[in-house]
C-alpha cells in the first residue's frame, strides 16, 4: 500500500478531514482534504460533518480550529511545530500592555495563542487587517499585535496617529529583505511581485512603488489566501512570490502558465516543516498530539474571532 492510501484508509478509519497550510511540504499539501491559509481551513473544519480535524500546521493554527470547532477531537501531527511570530507575545505581555494604555481596543492578528486572543478585543487577519482597525472609532488607541510590519501596513493605510505596534515579526518573512526585492526585480523587470504585508520588504517595496523603482500595477500586499486568489488571472510570464516558500507549490498548481520564483530561496518556516510524511501517519494511527484550549479561555477568544467575523467577511489568513 502507498503512504498516500495508508493515509487515506487511517483518515477514513478515524473519521477524519485533513487540513494542510500553504507552507507544508508537498507530499503533505497532495494528500490533504484541502489547503489554504489558517482562518479558511478553521472555518471550513467547522462546516465539515468529520468528527476529527488533522490540522497540519502550526500550533496557534490547530488552537483556531478548535476553537471554531470546539465539540470535535483536534489533532496536529506534532505539538512541537510552533510559531515565531506567535511566540513573540504572551498573555501576561499582554495583559501588562492593555494596563498602560487602558483606553485602547486591542486588535489581535489571528497568529496568536488562544490565551492571547482571549485578552483581545477583536481578532483580524492580513487581507481584513485595514478594515477591522478602520472600524474602530478613530479617537480611540490602538493596541495591534504581534506583527510589526502587519502593523506598519494598517498604519500606512488607515493613517492612524494614535495606533500603538507589539514589536513582533516572523522570522521567516523578517528575513525577506529589501536587497532580495531589488535583485530579483533587477533580474525579472517584466515579473509580478506578490508580497506578504508581514514581509519585511513590504515597506519598502510601496515606498518603491511610490518613487517609480517598482511598478505599481504589477506590484500586490497580499495574505496567502489573497495570492491563491490572484494566481490564476496573472498573465505575465513570471511572478516573485515574498512569502514562505512552500506558497510555491499552491501557485503552480494554481497556474502553470507562470513561472512563480521566491523572493528569497532561504524563506522556509522550520516549524512548519516538522511535519512530515511519517509524523502525518502516526498522527492518523495514535491520535497524537490532540490540542485542547482550556473552556474559560476558549470562550473568551472565540467571542474575538467571531467580532473579527461582523466586520466583513473575513477572506484570507495569515
Amino acid at each position: 500500500m502507498s503512504w498516500t492510501d495508508e493515509v487515506r484508509r487511517l483518515a477514513r478509519e478515524r473519521d477524519a478531514v485533513i487540513l494542510a497550510h500553504n507552507y507544508q511540504v508537498p507530499e503533505i499539501q497532495d494528500v490533504a482534504d484541502h489547503v489554504g491559509d489558517s482562518l479558511a481551513l478553521s472555518r471550513l473544519a467547522a462546516s465539515t460533518d468529520a468528527s476529527t480535524i488533522v490540522f497540519c500546521g502550526v500550533h496557534f493554527m490547530a488552537e483556531t480550529a478548535k476553537l471554531l470547532s470546539p465539540e470535535k477531537t483536534v489533532l496536529i501531527p506534532t505539538a512541537a511545530a510552533g510559531c515565531s511570530l506567535a511566540d513573540t507575545i504572551e498573555a501576561d505581555q499582554l495583559r501588562a500592555w492593555k494596563a498602560e494604555h487602558p483606553d485602547a481596543m486591542v486588535v489581535a492578528y489571528v497568529n496568536t495563542s488562544a490565551a492571547v486572543k482571549a485578552e483581545a478585543d477583536i481578532c483580524c487577519t492580513s487581507s481584513n487587517a485595514v478594515d477591522v482597525v478602520a472600524s474602530i472609532p478613530a479617537d480611540q488607541p490602538v493596541l495591534f499585535l504581534p506583527d510589526q510590519f502587519l502593523g506598519a501596513h494598517v498604519q500606512r493605510q488607515t493613517g492612524r496617529d494614535n495606533m500603538h505596534i507589539w514589536m513582533g515579526e516572523c522570522h521567516v518573512h523578517a528575513g525577506i529583505s529589501p536587497s532580495d526585492v531589488r535583485a530579483q526585480v533587477a533580474a525579472h523587470p517584466d515579473a509580478e511581485l506578490l508580497i506578504h504585508p508581514e514581509c519585511g520588504c513590504a515597506t519598502s517595496a510601496l515606498w518603491l512603488t511610490g518613487t517609480g523603482d517598482l511598478p505599481a500595477e504589477r506590484t500586490h500586499i497580499l495574505s496567502t489566501g489573497g495570492m491563491a486568489d490572484i494566481a490564476s488571472t496573472l498573465t505575465a510570464p513570471t511572478a516573485l512570490v515574498a512569502t514562505e516558500v512552500g506558497m510555491l507549490h499552491q501557485l503552480r498548481r494554481l497556474n502553470a502558465g507562470v513561472t512563480f520564483l521566491p523572493m528569497n530561496e532561504k524563506a522556509s518556516c522550520r516549524y512548519m516543516k516538522m511535519i512530515t510524511p511519517e509524523l502525518l501517519v502516526q498522527c492518523l494511527a495514535d491520535g497524537r498530539d490532540e490540542v485542547t484550549v482550556p473552556e474559560e479561555v476558549a470562550e473568551r477568544a472565540r467571542r474575538s474571532v467571531e467580532r473579527m467575523v461582523l466586520v466583513g467577511a473575513p477572506g484570507g489568513g495569515e
